[in-house]
């Protein structure tokens, strides 16, 4: 959903600065030529414009520790400094996000998560996912992409400003939206060119780093060993291998292998930094910031807002900077913060929270003692009949909230039911019960003789498969033992 709000304003920055026609061009790092309308200091101005939207975006700079922002800064520089442009003045940031992302815009601005730092086992991991990224920058891979939408289709160019995200899907669920299925398979083939050369590029300068390049292959099979236990969690472990031609990033386990081959034997001597990685990230936020409100199994909570709300039985949540996802079988929702300052609930409800849609059944109601209006309005999802029910809430501070549910057209009234028990679980929560909330953290362990995996992991604060979460926090193959003295991750307050 962000990706998608974005793209209107990257969209006029990049054709703000760009020239009638292509240009030859040439990538540094590969010697390969290009067309492209894009000047390298043009690629500057682009990223410089769009970095504040970006850290709005994506949750914020997550600055609790500053050491840690100096520490990944620090990665990052050095790692940039191996390149072929080592003159662009490159901009590390650590995004306030529990999301495992990283990506790059044009200029130097490259940024990852707190939730891939949370992955990631030792320095030479992050470093790798960061000269992966200094690859698509050195690469030029973002002016080459524009080049090419330009070529396929005019109305791409929109398509190609959010960088390169690290497994991402965004990339091609924005192509496949916009223009021909001619022209997005194009870019989808093409995308998938610039990730290998990306990853390739990114062992070289572990290499030259002096890190150990198999850390590349680590981290993707560890991202990939976290899709998996996602999805099984989810109840959808096929979803993990799914893959689409058209998709503009590789699949993990392809690029696992390919970032093995071009790694070649480990150097003995090569830089890991495990143990001062870990004390590096020890005590940052794992999960949600409660600045974002806090998912606790069924139940989201807003300590900072003073809400809560519970979702049905067998949904999981997924918390966003400006909105919560919520999923089940045949229903869905989003809750939100209605814009601007809404007067009349029933009259926003019928025709302005959506002026074209034709909003039926418009009542209003009483949702623990606040002020709500409902209706419902058809439609559809993924080309599949749909009723949407929408219900907007006064609360006590008089901002307005919003539950948009979903269910298709055969199954809406059965799941009515759990709509009506989610509004209505729409609470105040005192300032006791905001006290009580803590954020959990990531917390290390010195493993002693005659520890185990699964008395280490019964220590971890998260509600399910606490061994398996134990075993890919910590790389922990099955059936791997652990060492006295290993130092390892846990999840804790």
């Amino acid at each position: 959903m962000r990706a998608k709000r974005l793209l209107p304003a990257l969209a006029l920055a990049t054709i703000a600065a760009l020239v009638t026609g292509c240009m030859q061009a040439r990538s540094p790092a590969t010697g390969r030529t290009f067309m492209t309308p894009v000047s390298e200091s043009q690629e500057a101005d682009i990223g410089a414009k769009e970095h504040p939207k970006i850290i709005a975006e994506f949750g914020g700079v997550y600055d609790e520790l500053p050491a840690l922002n100096r520490y990944v800064d620090s990665v990052g520089q050095f790692v940039a400094a191996t390149s072929e442009r080592p003159e662009v003045k490159y901009t590390f940031t650590l995004l306030n996000s529990h999301e495992i992302n990283a990506f790059a815009l044009p200029g130097g601005y490259i940024y990852i998560t707190r939730g891939l730092l949370a992955l990631a086992v030792n320095e030479a991991e992050m470093a790798g996912v960061l000269g992966h990224e200094v690859g698509h920058v050195t690469g030029r891979h973002t002016a080459e992409r524009i080049g090419a939408a330009q070529q396929a289709q005019a109305g791409l160019m929109i398509g190609t400003l959010l960088g390169a995200i690290l497994g991402g899907e965004q990339g091609a669920q924005m192509a496949g939206s916009l223009g021909s299925e001619l022209a997005g398979g194009y870019l989808g083939q093409y995308s998938q060119s610039q990730e290998f050369e990306a990853d390739s590029l990114g062992v070289r300068y572990l290499k030259r780093a002096t890190y150990d390049p198999q850390a590349m292959a680590s981290f993707l099979a560890a991202l990939n060993a976290h899709t998996r236990l996602q999805a099984r969690l989810a109840g959808n472990e096929a979803a993990a291998d799914a893959y689409n031609w058209k998709q503009s990033h590789p699949r993990t386990p392809e690029r696992v292998q390919q970032a093995i081959a071009q790694a070649g034997p480990a150097d003995p001597n090569a830089m890991l930094a495990r143990n001062e990685y870990l004390r590096q990230i020890d005590g940052m936020l794992y999960g949600d910031d409660p600045k974002q409100g806090i998912v606790r199994g069924r139940d989201f909570l807003h300590p900072d807002l003073r809400f809560a709300f519970t979702v049905p039985q067998g949904w999981r949540i997924k918390n966003q900077p400006d909105a919560v996802i919520a999923q089940g079988q045949n229903g869905a929702m989003i809750f939100d913060l209605a814009p601007g300052n809404v007067g009349d609930l029933a009259t926003y409800v019928q025709s302005q929270w959506n002026a074209k849609a034709k909003v039926e059944n418009v009542q209003r109601i009483n949702v623990n003692g606040m002020e709500g209006a409902t209706g419902t309005t058809r439609g559809s999802i993924n080309n599949q009949r749909a009723i949407f029910r929408l219900l907007a809430v006064r609360f006590v501070d008089n901002k307005v909230y919003r539950f948009l549910f979903a269910a298709p057209e055969s199954a809406f009234n059965a799941q009515e039911g759990n709509f009506s028990a989610t509004a209505n679980s729409f609470r105040q929560i005192s300032a006791g019960e905001t006290a009580g909330i803590r954020p959990l953290r990531i917390r290390l362990v010195t493993v002693k003789a005659g520890d185990t995996v699964e008395g280490l992991a019964s220590r971890m604060a998260v509600e399910e498969a606490k061994v398996e979460w134990f075993r890919v926090l910590n790389r922990l193959d099955d059936g791997q033992p652990l060492q006295a003295g290993q130092i390892v991750k846990i999840v804790g307050y």
